[in-house]
């Protein structure tokens, strides 16, 4: 578990870092209830490692997070299988949290990093 640094912006919590997630799911703050089940964690599978989980999507509404993108998105890519108005219906911080692990992960963990002319100067 990752702990949360906060930045007060105006009466604006911005989380940091995500909080209460591992490598690729959250626990969610108001478990979804489906079916006579109460869900309480959500993972992002390996479906989201296939090019045909974005099909007729925007890679840059799923980058910048783009409600609708990822309410497509993640209906593809959940375990257990959360549909589309399961997902807006989530709770907004467990939906935000959810979403950051999916372009987290898409991303990939060296992004940001130097590229091979920068490491050979």
């Amino acid at each position: 578990m990752k702990e949360t640094k906060n930045i007060d912006t105006e009466n604006t919590i911005v989380a940091d870092t995500v909080k209460e997630t591992s490598e690729r799911g959250v626990k969610l703050t108001q478990p979804i209830e489906r079916g006579g089940e109460k869900i309480t964690y959500v993972e992002i599978t390996g479906a989201i490692e296939q090019a045909g989980s974005l099909r007729d999507l925007s890679l840059s509404d799923v980058l910048n997070l783009k409600a609708e993108a990822m309410f497509t998105l993640l209906s593809r890519v959940t375990s257990p299988r959360l549909d589309e108005v399961t997902i807006k219906k989530m709770a907004s911080r467990d939906f935000i949290q959810l979403c950051v692990v999916a372009v987290n992960f898409l991303s990939g963990a060296d992004s940001g990093g130097k590229n091979e002319q920068a490491t050979e100067a």
